[in-house]
Formats: structure tokens, C-alpha cells, sequence
């Protein structure tokens, strides 16, 4: 058997089989990890699963469907007065005050009623189905292993070396994620704990010639790579940082994505990290019996919750949150109506977060609606088909072309703008310097104006064409050099303004167009 085709039998037979790798040095990311546009080398992105089925009626609460909910779900259901408020039509499990904040913020997005054509209410069939991106074709690559092998089809020979010395992406705790299983290996290293890395005992070269002693040969190949990828991530981790205070060490999630940060702040060159929160599979005592606020399911996404906010809150603080985003996504939902155990059972689709400084959208698709007659254990229908929630995140965040993304899905790809607000070409970047940049433009609820100062005073405010001022945006210092100020827009009406910067250096006016 020759050597790569005995690495891509050994792969596809051990899709979840990790070497386990388990710590990171400072070092800013240089290369290109995919094929993408310049302005996106640095970028990384976080994947978070939620195994199991999360409920998403319960989690993405329709607030104008409670009529409905109460005839079909009345022993699990959040009381109305409970729910946290985003919108007059949608609202948050009440322990889910981390991404309210993060919402109002403009750093949560919601997208509505995500699944794919004829839900298969198997946990194993459908989590194949979301990891590798392909329903009618053999699960034997990830949707993300598929892009990376596009652009390193060697792989794993010749890996590590001196210009990609780090792991591809990053599976935190013991198993490889298939997300991003390739053809010949899995492109993700699994790591438990990043300041805890062991070595793996290796036996140097050990092919006599015979048919076992090639493989060994081979597998002695395997262990040095893990070796080498060990040493960098040990490196990176020390080398890094964190600096929110938000972190709860009870919260296993929450510990996970604290390495994250420091991984990524101590320059690990890896593009994405796949991250589990085991337990949605909440058929009974989803909620407790005396209050449905709490139980299972509620500290399961208060964890989820709480540990996004402190990620985002020590993005912030490192600097890196125009670096990072991330996503969530479940196997599938719940059922509408709940059963007697004061649980809910297998069903279709459900909501997915994203989560970042970048994000394009805030709520997306419609609420689900819910009948005052359920038939046939029904879910909540598909309106989003998922892989073209994962097409739009390469295109957006990776900047992969249309042309390339589509070649990895089996059906026609719709994309949607998800993660395009920090979308700035080289081009742009030189004009900043000059006058001002606001991105994205035409806007919604949030923009950023982009300019450089010269260690000066600065005053930044929103007028109508009336010349009205109708926000103040920034008032106070600045250093030398380029800065991005965030700008509130959700008050303001539709149509067109004018963003005055008023500096020492010399005023400078930019157009902006609000849309609802």
C-alpha cells in the first residue's frame, strides 16, 4: 500500500481520532492559511457546537407567537414577563444577558430558522450532514477540509515546515473535528490544554523494509508533526495574553475560548478553532419543575452565553476583535411542542449565532411561526439553508471567490452578507489617510468611520442635509496614526447624512447613508 493512500484510509477510518496536541509564541500571522484577498491573511474563525439539538424556540424566543407557544409547549415555556428584549418580535432566554448586552452592542447577530432540506432527525446522520456541508453525497470530507485542500493538496506531507510551522485550525478538547477533515488527513489538531503539552514518544525511523514497518515508518512521521505542532502551540500560549476579567473558571466553555484568545493574541498562525458544549439533547428535564427559567437547558446556554461575552470582551481589550469571528450552529432544533417529561424532542431548524465587531446583520429571516395545531411531531421549517450560511462566511470573512466556494457544496449557493462590515481594500486604506472611510456604507444599525490623526484633539459628529447635528459620535484625543471609532446609527432615520471630523490637522466631511 503506498504511503498517502495508507494516510487517506487511515483518515477516513478515524475521522474522529486525534493525536492530541495541548499549548502557544507571539508572532503576527504572515501567510496565507487559504487563498484569500490580503486584507483577509489575519483573520480567524471561531466555531462553536452545540451537540445535540439545541431548543431554539427556547433559546430565540418569538415574542409575538405566544398565544401558540402556550398551547404547545406550556410545561417548558418562558414566561413572557422573563424574556430579555431585543426587538418588539424577538427576545432572549432570560440567563442570556451576555448576548443581550452583545446584541445591543452590535456584536451579536441572529439568523432565523437555519437548517437544510428534509431534516434527518438522527443525531449522527445530521451531524455529518452540517460538518460536511453535503447531503446527498457521502460524508467523507469536511466542508472546511474541502477548502483547505484546495489550497494545500499535499497535505499532511511535508507539514509542519518553516512557512506554515502552526496547525491549519484547532480542534479544543480531545477529539479532531470533521468540519475539517480532508481527503488524505484531518486538518485540525486536537488540543485539550494549550499550557499542558506532552510529547509523544517517537521511535525515529523504523521501516526494515517489511509491509508493517513502512507504516510504523509513516506513523513515526505522524508523531513528529504532533511534536512539532505541540511546540509551537506551548510557544504562542505563553507568549500571549488575556485580559478580561468576565471569565468564569467554572465554565468549561468559557475556559476553552480564554485559550482561544491567548493562542490567538500569542500569534498562532491556525485560522480556525472548533469548539463543543456537550448536552442539548434535552428530551427530559429541560427545565426544572418549579421554574422554567431554569434546568438543563438554561444552564447550558447561560454558559454559552457568558463565555461568548467574555471572549468578545477580551477581543476587545487585546485588540483583535476585527481579527476574530465566530458562529454556533446544532445538529437541529427541537420539536414545537413539547412531551410529557417536560422536555422536547428531535426536530428541524433553529437559530445560529454569529458573533464579532464585524458583522453585517443583526437579526435575519422572519420569526418562526407557531400553529395552534402541531401534526406529525412537527419542527420549525427550514428558511435558511445552513451551507449558505457557510458559503457567505468564506466568501465575507476568508474572502474565498464565489467560483471556488461553490465547487465545495453540491447545490447552488445563495450567499448572504454576514461578516462583510470590515470589508476594506488596499485601495480604500490609502484614501483613509487622506479623508475618511465609513464602512459598511449604506449602513443599518452600526458603522465605523475610518481616518488617521496626528496625536491631536478630535470631534466627531453625524449631521443632517439640513445641516443639523443629529449624533455625537467622539469627542477627545488621539495618537498618531490610523484610528476606527464606532458609530451608533439606530436612532436615526433612514437617508443621508454627513460624519464632520474636526481636528487640528484639517476638517474632514465623509457621506453616509442610513438604512432601515
Amino acid at each position: 500500500m503506498k504511503r498517502r493512500n495508507f494516510v487517506k484510509n487511515l483518515a477516513l477510518a478515524s475521522v474522529g481520532t486525534p493525536i492530541l496536541l495541548n499549548e502557544m509564541k507571539f508572532q503576527t500571522i504572515g501567510k496565507k492559511l487559504f487563498d484569500v484577498a490580503k486584507s483577509a491573511e489575519d483573520r480567524v474563525l471561531v466555531i462553536i457546537r452545540l451537540n445535540g439539538g439545541n431548543d431554539g424556540i427556547n433559546t430565540v424566543i418569538p415574542r409575538d407567537q405566544y398565544t401558540e407557544m402556550t398551547i404547545q409547549r406550556s410545561n417548558v415555556l418562558i414566561p413572557e414577563t422573563s424574556v430579555l428584549p431585543l426587538t418588539t418580535e424577538v427576545g432572549l432566554h432570560p440567563v442570556m444577558t451576555g448576548m443581550q448586552n452583545m446584541y445591543n452592542d452590535g456584536k451579536l447577530g441572529i439568523i432565523q430558522n437555519v437548517g437544510y432540506p428534509e431534516q434527518n432527525r438522527s443525531h449522527f446522520r445530521s451531524m455529518d450532514i452540517w460538518s460536511s456541508g453535503l447531503i446527498d453525497n457521502p460524508p467523507a470530507t469536511g466542508w472546511l477540509g474541502r477548502q483547505f485542500d484546495v489550497d494545500y493538496p499535499n497535505y499532511p506531507d511535508a507539514y509542519p515546515n518553516a512557512t506554515y510551522p502552526d496547525p491549519f485550525a484547532i480542534s479544543m478538547g480531545y477529539e479532531t473535528s470533521s468540519t475539517c477533515q480532508g481527503l488524505m488527513a484531518n486538518f485540525s489538531h486536537a488540543v485539550n490544554n494549550p499550557f499542558d503539552v506532552y510529547n509523544l514518544a517517537s521511535s525515529g525511523v523504523l521501516d526494515d523494509g517489511t509491509y508493517y514497518g513502512s507504516h510504523m515508518d509513516y506513523l513515526a512521521t505522524l508523531i513528529d508533526q504532533a511534536n512539532a505542532f505541540g511546540a509551537q502551540i506551548n510557544d504562542a500560549a505563553n507568549a500571549g495574553n488575556t485580559l478580561s476579567t468576565m471569565y468564569d473558571p467554572a465554565n468549561p466553555l468559557a475556559v476553552q475560548l480564554q485559550y482561544v484568545a491567548q493562542m490567538i493574541s500569542g500569534g498562532l498562525e491556525s485560522k480556525v478553532y472548533i469548539l463543543n458544549i456537550n448536552g442539548f439533547d434535552t428530551h427530559d428535564a429541560q427545565v426544572s419543575t418549579t421554574d422554567t427559567t431554569q434546568g438543563v437547558h438554561a444552564e447550558l446556554i447561560r454558559r454559552l452565553s457568558d463565555a461568548i461575552e467574555a471572549f468578545q470582551d477580551d477581543l476587545a481589550l487585546l485588540g483583535l476583535e476585527q481579527r476574530v469571528a465566530g458562529m454556533t450552529f446544532s445538529e437541529f432544533g427541537r420539536q414545537i411542542a413539547s412531551n410529557a417529561s417536560l422536555g422536547t424532542d428531535h426536530g428541524d431548524a433553529a437559530p445560529l449565532f454569529l458573533f464579532g465587531s464585524c458583522l453585517d446583520i443583526d437579526i435575519m429571516g422572519a420569526n418562526p411561526v407557531i400553529p395552534d395545531t402541531v401534526v406529525n411531531q412537527a419542527g420549525i421549517p427550514m428558511q435558511i439553508d445552513f451551507r449558505d450560511v457557510y458559503a457567505s462566511v468564506l466568501k465575507d470573512w476568508f474572502g474565498v471567490s464565489s467560483t471556488d466556494i461553490q465547487a465545495l457544496f453540491e447545490h447552488s449557493v445563495t450567499f448572504y452578507p454576514l461578516l462583510g462590515a470590515c470589508n476594506v481594500g488596499l485601495e480604500e486604506e490609502e484614501l483613509a489617510k487622506e479623508s475618511a472611510l465609513i464602512y459598511p456604507n449604506p449602513a443599518t444599525y452600526n458603522a465605523t468611520v475610518r481616518f488617521s490623526a496626528m496625536n491631536e484633539w478630535v470631534k466627531v459628529d453625524i449631521y443632517d442635509l439640513n445641516s443639523r447635528q443629529v449624533a455625537q459620535v467622539y469627542d477627545g484625543n488621539l495618537t498618531q496614526g490610523r484610528h476606527d471609532i464606532p458609530m451608533e446609527l439606530r436612532d436615526l432615520p433612514s437617508g443621508q447624512y454627513v460624519v464632520q471630523i474636526q481636528k487640528d490637522s484639517g476638517n474632514i466631511n465623509a457621506k453616509l447613508v442610513k438604512m432601515d
